[in-house]
């Protein structure tokens, strides 16, 4: 949140009459370009006034907040409306939200774009959308003092009401919506005390919970429109494959299948139904190109990054000290290598996206993470301007990176494309499956790296050395210009090359190979290996020197106030200092991202069989402002079972460029009986709010692999832990 805290957050509003007798109001600031912002896309205002969000307070006294993020289960929505809400002084029970559409008035204040990722979107909305809520407030509260003759200084509002408590007068904020219009826009609203919070900081009910419940949400995969077919695509088997032939004969004999066409990543196949697409995909017959496409192997690939070890890192990121005079000195020197495997995301729902290609204009329905990119994917796919692709924004139902790709929205208009070409002008609904979806590439990439780092007499670490080879993830995309450092994608070494332990003697070395397997945004990003790197060896080096793993790390970390809260707060919570039960060992680990710090200690037990219990896990979270906590506890528990998933079971490998894995039963999530029991401990905080998407992914699996490490002797340091089958891992009941 650091680009966060330099640009200018003042709101100013802009107020007019609503249908029905309301009040519309606009919030805008000015658009700031800060060190590194992406460039506004070419469909961004030009007058340098970025409009963001808008509320609307109609004659029945709702307040309804237009959100500009996506929906993804993370509760953006309900945290945004709560922030504006709480300066609002609103009725809780009579907000509500609606879904902003793909406009740059809905720009994300950092980047400039309408995009929903990073764990930024309360963090870089909270003085915004405060500063929003409280200016309305005013303005209703100067009309209530023009209707009755007082000195606005004399009323107070509550519960969506202005009341003047010497007459008893009060009226809704919908009686005075009206009378608001025109009323002049306070410059600097004075916002509230913290202390003074009635909603931010409480548990509040999620807006959308309700229809979560009863079945009205509606996600993309629930978009049906009248004579809409659904199509299906074949990707080729290998990343970068070309088709040099195909006969559609087969395919278009299957009941139900109206069309099969080539478009640029595969053929398409569509149909009235979802099977009968399916069915016709099956049926294709097609001559593959053998030469075209990656065909990396993932034994040669690992090969290949071992011999980078070898040899210097293209770019060194860091070199503090003299590392060769210490290793020189030290008393002892350790070193280890950490390969981590290709990811896949996973979501719940597969991808899936609707369009309605016309002559004019092209309407899509799409789950998705970055709307300014799908539209500007769908403009340059049909020819047609930003403003006459309109885009409507569904519930997503889990997206962890992935869906802020714009590939299938490409896709799917270059399915409809194609089918229009060929005379079929209906919506088309593209569906990946399961299998689509795990083979489908942009993966969190292959990485590789080799730390060594000594110890003096006193068991003090006083040199660190790491090297890197890792894939980058936003290399020749819109974001390479702001995420890259010296020729090298951040992303690859956030959390490694900026560790926050005192080291003397330091240096930092990387190579950025290119391969041709997509690699993108996953969960916790860079974070989720080098927390893995930093965390395990660090507590090697602990035992190593014969020092307690939280006492080493405390030491270490003199100074670093927020890592040390968490740190001590989840040492204290898990009981650490205390002997466990007896076969019960104990794991721990911090680390910070998007600026928020957690700490974990994970209790495991192993059998002698191996078999692996994983019995509790305590969290300790600091996020700064809490907006709501039940939504940061949600969004805690969640990260868990996210990383035990990706430490436990999963990897995506490659046989001459082939994905090996296809579905849930060899590309596994946790289950409902090996999920712990999980403990949250938030730690108090003035601090403005950060991100709570993602921080908590990085923690859980070096904390596994150091209780595991406890319980056994046995270092792990590759992951996932192919020892231990999915039927021999359980948790406590």
């Amino acid at each position: 949140m650091t680009e966060a805290s330099i640009i200018s957050r003042r709101a100013f509003l802009q107020v007019a009459a609503g249908t029905g007798g309301g009040l519309v109001a606009a919030f805008c600031l000015p658009m700031v370009f800060t060190r590194g912002a992406m460039a506004a896309p070419a469909a961004s205002t030009a007058s340098g006034l970025q409009p963001n969000a808008f509320v609307r307070i109609t004659p029945d006294n709702w307040v309804t907040v237009t959100v500009g993020h996506s929906e993804l289960g993370q509760g953006a929505l309900t945290a945004i409306s709560m922030m504006v809400a709480e300066e609002l002084d609103a009725d809780w029970k009579r907000v509500r939200w609606e879904q902003a559409p793909a406009d740059p008035a809905y720009n994300q204040p950092i980047f400039h774009t309408q995009i929903t990722g990073g764990s930024m979107s309360t963090g870089s909305r909270y003085d915004q959308q405060r500063q929003a809520g409280a200016a309305v407030r005013a303005i209703l509260v100067a009309a209530a003092a023009k209707r009755w003759g007082v000195d606005a200084a004399s009323l107070r509002t509550e519960s969506s009401k202005v009341i003047h408590p010497a007459s008893k007068r009060s009226a809704t904020y919908g009686e005075l919506a009206s009378e608001a219009v025109g009323m002049p826009v306070p410059d600097k609203p004075k916002l509230k005390d913290p202390k003074d919070f009635k909603i931010i900081g409480k548990p509040q009910i999620r807006l959308d919970a309700m229809t979560k419940v009863d079945g009205t949400a509606k996600f993309g995969m629930d978009v049906y429109l009248p004579g809409m077919l659904t199509a299906v695509r074949l990707h080729p088997p290998v990343f970068g494959g070309k088709a040099r032939s195909f006969d559609a004969a087969k395919a278009k004999a299957v009941p139900g299948v109206v069309g099969v066409f080539e478009i640029p990543t595969g053929i398409a196949v569509v149909a009235k139904d979802f099977w009968s697409a399916k069915k016709g995909r099956d049926a294709l017959v097609v001559d593959w190109n053998p030469v075209a496409g990656e065909r990396v192997s993932s034994e040669d690939q690992r090969a290949a990054y071992v011999k980078l070890m070898d040899t210097p890192g293209a770019t060194v990121m860091r070199n503090d000290g003299d590392v060769a005079a210490a290793e020189q000195r030290a008393k002892r020197r350790l070193s280890a290598d950490f390969p981590f495997p290709y990811l896949a995301h996973v979501p719940m729902e597969p991808y899936n996206a609707v369009v309605d290609l016309r002559d004019d204009r092209c309407e899509i329905w799409i789950g998705t993470q970055w709307q300014s990119s799908d539209q500007l994917t769908a403009a340059q796919i049909t020819g047609l301007k930003p403003e006459q692709i309109k885009l409507n924004t569904m519930f997503v139902g889990g997206g962890f990176g992935r869906r802020s790709h714009p590939g299938i929205a490409g896709e799917a208009v270059e399915v409809a494309k194609a089918a229009r070409t060929n005379g079929i002008k209906v919506p088309v609904k593209l569906v990946w499956t399961r299998e689509d979806d795990v083979k489908g590439g942009y993966y969190r990439p292959f990485v590789y790296a080799r730390l060594s780092a000594t110890l003096d007499d006193a068991g003090r670490v006083t040199s660190w050395s790491d090297r890197h080879a890792a894939q980058s993830v936003v290399a020749g995309t819109v974001f390479e210009a702001q995420l890259f450092k010296n020729g090298i994608d951040t992303q690859s070494i956030e959390g490694a090359e900026d560790m926050p332990y005192a080291v003397p003697n330091m240096h930092f070395d990387i190579h950025q190979p290119t391969y041709g397997i997509p690699a993108w945004f996953w969960r916790s990003v860079g974070h989720s290996f080098n927390a893995f790197i930093v965390e395990t060896f660090i507590d090697e080096l602990a035992h190593a020197a014969g020092k307690d793993p939280y006492q080493f790390r405390r030491d270490l970390l003199a100074g670093k106030a927020r890592h040390l809260g968490v740190l001590d707060t989840v040492a204290k919570a898990s009981g650490w200092s205390t002997k466990p039960p007896a076969g019960i060992y104990r794991g721990i680990a911090v680390h910070e991202s998007y600026g928020s710090f957690v700490a974990q200690v994970i209790e495991v037990s192993v059998s002698a069989q191996k078999e692996l219990t994983i019995h509790r896990v305590v969290m300790a979270l600091d996020c700064g402002t809490v907006i709501n906590p039940d939504l940061v506890k949600a969004q805690m528990e969640s990260t868990v079972v996210f990383g035990l998933s990706g430490a436990l079971f999963q990897e995506i490998t490659l046989d001459k460029g082939v994905v090996m894995q296809n579905n849930f039963d060899d590309y596994p999530v946790l289950r409902m009986y090996q999920t712990p029991k999980i403990e949250l401990h938030l730690v108090a905080s003035h601090e403005p709010p950060s991100g709570c998407g993602e921080p908590g992914v990085e923690c859980v699996a070096p904390a596994l692999v150091n209780a595991i490490f406890a319980a056994t002797g046995e270092r792990i340091r590759s992951l996932p832990l192919k020892s231990q089958p999915e039927d021999r891992v359980r948790a406590t009941p």
